[in-house]
């Protein structure tokens, strides 16, 4: 692909010029690409930053950011994360998109840009390849992924970060080296220098065109759901093949901002009853999966009848009697 050619996909190009935009910008290779390009096809955007505080460099990118977006008359959003001792990866990714989740909010964006690219999307596939993983979880980013209130687009996904990276300096445009990328104690930079880079500089077309044919696969085999209901954080979805339950989860956890991990699927798997984190309850009937947020309350007996009457799983409960749900609406 020459330095001309690179661009966004049509489909999501044509989506994004009719929506209220959101990048994700970190000022490093990828985000700084996509803020160009994203300019380049006039599509409306603004740019929300997490100051991490790691490096010498992190006020001076921050700085540049706020600078970035007042020379293209965008809106610049920063925020500093606070030191995290354990678990830093999840750890820094729940509070970046806590803050992306309270911007959008606030300001009513459609979409949150991401600059994830055709690397990423290797090594996120050959770390789940070595953990076990099915088609779901080896293709674990999408183009276009739903969030509870927004849609998350990766319009880079084809496209390398040596192309990127050549079209930044082709055209002289500023951009900062994230040093961390190059440690090896992260298990994603392993990844990348020992297996992802390599791969990439030999077979780049062969495996974009894996992505996508693993991507249509994908999308056959959740074929047979579908969403009988949902309010705020509830869901009920019916599913026809029994393997497509910890897909389907996987699929809607996400929306609601969690990751499950390859344990998490393989109790959903197993069990009709499963406990997320603390955080929210899946349990299955029927061929019906019932998503909510996990909560312990008291409620009246007749409330109770009413739900098992209905078929309303236990622990599902205590949120429809909170939100005042028809507990029959299981039956419609």
């Amino acid at each position: 692909m020459s330095l001309s050619e690179i661009k966004l996909l049509d489909s999501i190009e044509n989506e994004l010029k009719n929506s209220k935009n959101l990048l994700a910008f970190s000022a490093g290779v990828d985000s700084s690409a996509l803020f160009f390009l994203l300019l380049r096809e006039n599509i409306p955007f603004d740019i929300a930053l997490v100051n991490y505080g790691l490096r010498d460099t992190s006020i001076v990118e921050e700085r540049h950011a706020i600078d970035l977006a007042k020379e293209y008359n965008l809106t610049c959003y920063t925020t500093k994360a606070p030191y995290f001792r354990k678990n830093f990866e999840k750890n820094a990714r729940d509070f970046r998109y806590s803050f992306f989740d309270s911007i959008i909010k606030k300001h009513s964006y459609n979409n949150l840009l991401t600059a994830h690219q055709l690397n990423d999307q290797l090594e996120w596939f050959l770390m789940r390849l070595t953990k076990g993983a099915g088609v779901n979880e080896l293709i674990g980013l999408e183009s276009i992924s739903q969030r509870k209130n927004y849609t998350i687009i990766r319009p880079l996904l084809h496209i390398s970060k040596e192309e990127l990276l050549d079209y930044l300096k082709e055209n002289d445009y500023p951009y900062f080296v994230d040093e961390s990328n190059f440690n090896s104690k992260y298990e994603r930079n392993i990844f990348r220098k020992e297996f992802s880079n390599r791969l990439l500089s030999q077979y780049q077309e062969g495996i974009k065109r894996s992505f996508q044919y693993l991507q249509e696969d994908k999308k056959n085999l959740m074929i047979g759901y579908r969403e009988l209901f949902s309010h705020k954080e509830f869901y009920i979805i019916y599913y026809s093949r029994e393997y497509q339950k910890s897909r389907i989860v996987d699929l809607y956890i996400k929306r609601l901002g969690y990751l499950l991990s390859s344990h998490q699927r393989k109790e959903i798997e197993r069990l009709s009853s499963v406990v997320i984190g603390d955080n929210w309850v899946v349990e299955s009937i029927e061929n019906r999966i019932f998503i909510a947020p996990y909560i312990k309350i008291k409620m009246p007996k007749t409330f109770k009848e009413k739900c098992r009457v209905a078929k309303i799983p236990s622990k599902i409960r205590p949120y429809l009697y909170q939100e005042e749900i028809n507990p029959f609406i299981n039956c419609c």
